[in-house]
């Protein structure tokens, strides 16, 4: 399991950034959220891949050994959050740029066909 994630991890990072290597805004916008995916998948799988291991500390489970680290979980969370208004915002700019400037090209200069 931790050999698919992190081909995963690995998959979606070079996608990532062969996507931020683009000339064009959307598709730096799509690179950007791909890279903070994978790092969120990163962030997560370091807190150890248990399945059916409860976060929380119940009084019946005795060792900490058989409990999930809910701290990965929490910054996880919390990152999406901030992914996503952080997306929104890129959005915004990109459209008002768009308008400003009628092309998506990243320097404003469409290439020569």
């Amino acid at each position: 399991m931790e050999a698919i994630l992190a081909a995963g991890i690995g998959i979606m990072t070079a996608a990532g950034v062969w996507l931020l290597l683009k000339p064009r805004t959307f598709q730096v916008i799509m690179g950007l959220t791909l890279v903070s995916y994978s790092v969120n998948l990163f962030i997560f799988s370091m807190g150890r891949l248990r399945i059916g291991a409860p976060p929380v500390l119940v009084e019946k489970v005795g060792s900490l050994a058989q409990y999930a680290d809910p701290l990965p979980q929490a910054l996880v969370l919390t990152a999406i959050v901030i992914g996503f208004a952080m997306t929104a915002l890129f959005l915004v700019v990109l459209l008002a740029a768009r308008g400003v400037s009628g092309t998506d090209h990243v320097d404003n200069q469409e290439p020569e066909a």
